[in-house]
Parts: C-alpha cells; structure tokens; sequence
C-alpha cells in the first residue's frame, strides 16, 4: 500500500514522523499540594506526559507530591530553590540558588535533574555555568499559556494554548503563588489537551536540545 493510501483520512499531521510531531508542556513554580495533584490527575486522564519544575524549598516541604510526578513517569527541571529573582542577588548566592534547587530534587528522587530553567526568564551567566556544571541543560519555552495576572482568565489560557505549533516548548504554572492562577488552568486544560490529539500533536519529555529564546508569547 502506498504511503498516501497508508495515511488518508487519519487526523491532521499524522503523515509525519512521530518526532515531527511532538511538543512538549512544562509546569513551574510547583509543587503545589492543592493545584499539582488537580493537574496530575488531568495529564494521566489523557495519558500525557510533561516536565515539572520544581521550586527546591517546595519540593522538601511536598516530598510524597514530588514523588508521585516522578513515579507517574514526568521529568523533573530545576527551579532553583526559593524562585529568588535571578539579577537580584550576588553570584554566590544565585550559584547556591541553583545547586540546592538541584540536591533538593536529587535527594527526593534519587535522579538529578537534567534540565534548569530560571526564573522569570532572566539569564544570568554564572547560574547557567552552574546549571551547566550540574549536568543541567536551559530549558526556556516557545510559547507561554500566560496563566497568572489579570490575563490569566481561562478563556484567554486556552486561546493562547491553541497556537501550540509542532516542536513548541508549552510553559504553564502549577504552583499557585503569587499572581499564578492554577485554578484558570485547570478549567482550560483538558480542552488543550483533547484539541492536541485531535492535531496530531504528541506531548512527549523534553530532548535534550531544550533551549530556546525567542517566545512567542
């Protein structure tokens, strides 16, 4: 049978290779006791897989929590430890930020993790030489689902969220601190993830090639 014959009428996108079609959602700022756990429960619905980053401080205080995102087989990315505003503090202090964001989320697991990603988008040389340093790759993101602020509304999450191209690094919050508003997030959620298998697009953990810096949104 031809390839054409092969791929007729199946969804959109489907005629590509796999990798072609993967994109890959992220969570910040967790983990969060009441909103992780809402949002973990909607990805197994979905039998989704994402990359969480964790706030190291959050993370000793949510070992069971920390636990269970790992075991339901979701990457773990380092936050830093108390999500300090990276140009804010001298360079010992944001090198420790970034080393003890990483033992928090090794010492849970017993897996380091691969990838850091800095608050706020701030880059600051010497916590990428030290993320560096820990085996850790930047992970920024292509397009954000700006689910905190006055903006944060569900309706306009999931607008956002429906320009999720192939290849696209998705940043979300499950952490609900500060201006983040999970709960908008979770009411858009299952409507994002529905409308990406009706694509063809496939959520899959990062590769290791993650960094990116130039946002969509």
């Amino acid at each position: 049978m031809s390839r054409n014959r092969e791929t007729a009428g199946l969804l959109p996108g489907l005629a590509q290779p796999p990798e072609a079609r993967r994109v890959y959602l992220s969570f910040d700022d967790g983990p969060d006791p009441r909103w992780t756990p809402r949002i973990l429960d909607l990805l197994a619905q979905a039998d989704v897989l994402a990359t969480f980053f964790l706030v190291g401080r959050r993370a000793l205080a949510q070992p069971a929590l920390v636990r269970r995102i790992a075991a339901a087989g979701h990457a773990l990315g380092n936050h830093t430890f108390s999500h300090r505003h990276p140009w804010t503090m001298a360079a010992p202090t944001a090198r420790k930020e970034v080393r003890d964001g990483a033992a928090a989320v090794a010492d849970l697991t017993g897996v380091a993790p691969r990838f850091f990603r800095p608050p706020h988008r701030r880059l600051r040389r010497c916590m990428l030489e030290e993320a560096m340093r820990g085996g850790q790759a930047l992970a920024l993101w292509d397009l954000s689902a700006v689910d905190w602020g006055p903006l944060g509304a569900a309706r306009t999450i999931a607008r956002r969220l429906a320009a999720t191209q192939a290849g696209d690094i998705v940043l979300m919050h499950d952490g609900g601190q500060g201006i983040n508003r999970p709960a908008e997030l979770v009411e858009a959620l299952p409507g994002f993830l529905a409308d990406l298998g009706r694509r063809g697009l496939m959520p899959a953990l990062l590769p290791e090639a993650a960094e990116r810096h130039a946002p969509r949104a």
